[in-house]
């Protein structure tokens, strides 16, 4: 919910401020990557609408811009740390994050080139395959970067592959479901619709990259061991599978007794 919640009040301000600055149209852009028609369509333009953001791009709007995407890199920052056990850093690490939020507006931009070229294909697939070794590549950068270079690009692999192919079908699935959402959304809520469609489908992508981070440092941990010739012998396997096996069983056991099926006369 933190990376969530930091990541909509960071990219909804960047996407307005690029657009502004390069000559596009956020809700154009989102409307057409997702192929939101009537009430969807009607509350993205109406969150983008040039009125509304024209006088943004200001002292205070870039202020507003900075606060929000340093507070999101933050967020990640600590997900990195808390993942791999790191000492946090805070805002020692500004430099950093400041990098890290100049790279990403670079990613999105390419990430959005790239749907425009490819997604006149079926769900976007091609774009979302395309997507996989670019997604990969940033977030073992990012682990990187936003960890102060304390997090080694071979370590950071295995949550990266997991997070950019996951990120890529959830993207498929998003062509999907999003447009009803919006729509559902925007037929209770009108413009605001917009603002809850992006913060679910926001906390969706967020989700999974810290699934993807737990089960990255699993995954690696695990390599480690192999590597160093640790591997549990096939008897203490068998164990912890019996006790496993056990602890269902008696779980299952309890359950029922709680709720019994049959009564005795």
């Amino acid at each position: 919910m933190a990376l969530a919640s930091s990541a909509l009040t960071a990219l909804i301000p960047l996407t307005v401020m690029s657009g502004t600055f390069f000559g596009s149209d956020a809700a154009d852009r989102i409307i057409n990557r997702y192929g939101l028609t009537d009430g969807g369509a009607d509350a993205v333009r109406s969150l983008f609408s040039t009125e509304t953001t024209t006088t943004g791009v200001g002292i205070f709007g870039t202020m507003f811009l900075a606060i929000s995407a340093l507070s999101f890199s933050r967020t990640m920052q600590r997900l990195f740390e808390q993942t791999w056990e790191l000492k946090p850093l805070g805002v020692r690490n500004t430099r950093n994050d400041l990098w890290w939020i100049c790279m990403l507006s670079f990613y999105t931009a390419v990430i959005g080139w790239l749907y425009v070229v490819l997604g006149e294909a079926p769900l976007g697939l091609a774009a979302a395959v395309c997507e996989v070794p670019l997604t990969t590549a940033f977030l073992v950068w990012s682990g990187w970067i936003i960890s102060a270079k304390r997090l080694a690009p071979a370590t950071l692999l295995p949550f990266a592959v997991a997070a950019a192919v996951l990120t890529a079908a959830y993207s498929v699935l998003a062509t999907v479901y999003l447009p009803r959402l919006f729509d559902s959304y925007a037929s209770r809520h009108g413009a605001a619709g917009a603002v809850f469609g992006m913060a679910t489908l926001l906390f969706g992508a967020m989700l999974i990259l810290v699934v993807s981070a737990a089960l990255g440092r699993e995954v690696r941990d695990e390599l480690v061991r192999i590597r160093q010739g640790r591997r549990p012998s096939p008897d203490d396997v068998r164990h912890q599978w019996d006790d496993i096996v056990e602890q269902t069983r008696s779980r299952w056991r309890a359950i029922r007794g709680h709720h019994p099926t049959e009564h005795s006369p």
